[in-house]
C-alpha cells in the first residue's frame, strides 16, 4: 500500500554508479521514497541533514565524519546518526588537473605527479566534503601535516563540472573525484590524471536524521533487495548506469568487477569509524576527542 506524501522518507543520494541498487530497490521493490539527488555530494547533504530537508543521506564514510566532527558542528545529541553501511569496499580517488596541465606537476616519486601537490590550489566540492577530507588524507600520507596544518589552498567549485571548470581556467590546480565518474572525461581530453588514492576505510554508509525513525527497517529491507538484484542481474545494472548515468558500458563493467555491496545494509562496523575518525584528527580535518563510534552510531534493527 502506498504511503502518503507526508509519509515519504526523503532520500539524499549522489546520482552516480552506486546509486543503482537503491535505484532497483525503488523500480523493482517498492521503495516508496522521494529520492533527492545531490550531485555536490556528501557534504551538501549534511547541510540538508542538519537542516531537516532530508530523513536519511547516503554518502561517503570520511564526509559523514567530517561533518559530525569539525569544528562548530553541533552534538551530542548529533544532527545524524551513523546507521548503516552501503557499500563495503574502498573508493578510489582520481586526482585530476586540466587540460594541458599535467606537465606543470613534475613527477618526483615514481612517476606519481601528485608528490607535486603540495602548496597547490585544490579544488573541492564543499568544505568538509569527500573531495576536501582526502585531500587532507592525501597530505597525511607524504608526511606533509608533519610541517603545516594547510598543505593546500582550498578552493571550493560547487560539484564535478565546476572542478572541471576550475581547473581549466586556473582558478584551481588539481581536485579529487571519483575514479571512474573522472575516467569519461580523462577519454574526452577535459581533464588529465595525475595519480589516485583509495580510502583506507569502507567508502559510503547510511546516516539518519531520526535513527529511531520506524520507516528505517522497511527502507533497509528493500535496500537488501536492491543490492541483491544488483548483483545477480549485472547486464541491467550495466543497461541503467551507461543510459541514464554518466559512464560507457566499459567503464561500468569495469566498476562492477571492483564494487561491493553489504548484504545487509543495517550494519555498522566500529572499528571503520573509529579509523576514520583517528585519521581525520591528525589530518586537523575534525577535532581531536571530539567523537566517539558508539555515541555516533545506531544500527538499523
Amino acid at each position: 500500500m502506498p504511503v502518503s506524501d507526508s509519509d515519504k522518507l526523503r532520500i539524499g543520494y549522489v546520482p552516480e554508479h552506486f546509486s543503482t541498487p537503491l535505484h532497483f530497490a525503488q523500480k523493482h521493490y517498492g521503495l516508496d521514497a522521494s529520492l533527492i539527488p545531490f550531485p555536490s555530494g556528501t557534504g551538501h547533504m549534511v547541510e540538508s541533514l542538519k537542516a531537516k530537508d532530508i530523513d536519511i543521506g547516503m554518502g561517503l564514510t570520511e564526509g559523514w565524519v567530517a561533518g559530525l566532527g569539525k569544528a562548530g558542528s553541533p552534538g551530542p545529541p548529533f544532527p545524524f546518526k551513523i546507521v548503516g553501511t552501503y557499500v563495503s569496499t574502498p573508493l578510489s580517488w582520481a586526482i585530476s588537473t586540466g587540460k594541458g596541465r599535467k606537465g606543470e606537476f613534475k613527477a618526483k616519486l615514481g612517476g606519481d605527479e601528485s608528490s607535486a601537490l603540495q602548496g597547490k590550489k585544490m579544488g573541492v566540492s564543499r568544505i568538509g566534503s569527500g573531495s576536501y577530507v582526502m585531500g587532507y588524507v592525501l597530505a597525511d600520507t607524504r608526511g606533509w601535516l608533519r610541517h603545516t596544518t594547510s598543505p593546500f589552498e582550498v578552493i571550493p567549485a560547487d560539484n564535478f563540472q565546476g572542478l572541471r571548470d576550475a581547473v581549466n581556467s586556473g582558478k584551481a590546480d588539481f581536485f579529487m573525484w571519483e575514479h571512474y565518474t573522472s575516467n569519461r572525461y580523462y577519454e574526452q581530453g577535459a581533464i588529465e590524471n595525475i595519480g589516485w588514492i583509495d580510502t583506507p576505510w569502507s567508502s559510503w554508509k547510511i546516516v539518519a536524521a531520526d535513527p529511531e525513525d520506524w520507516r528505517l527497517g522497511d527502507f533497509a529491507k528493500r535496500l537488501n533487495k536492491g543490492v541483491e538484484h544488483f548483483n545477480q542481474n549485472g547486464e541491467e545494472a550495466v543497461e541503467y548506469i551507461s543510459t541514464q548515468l554518466d559512464y560507457s558500458a566499459a567503464d561500468a563493467r569495469a566498476w562492477m568487477k571492483t564494487v561491493e555491496f553489504p548484504t545487509d545494509v543495517r550494519k555498522v562496523d566500529q572499528r571503520v569509524i573509529r579509523l576514520t575518525i583517528d585519521l581525520l584528527a591528525k589530518a586537523g580535518v575534525i577535532e581531536k576527542d571530539r567523537l566517539i563510534p558508539a555515541d555516533i552510531i545506531r544500527e538499523i534493527d
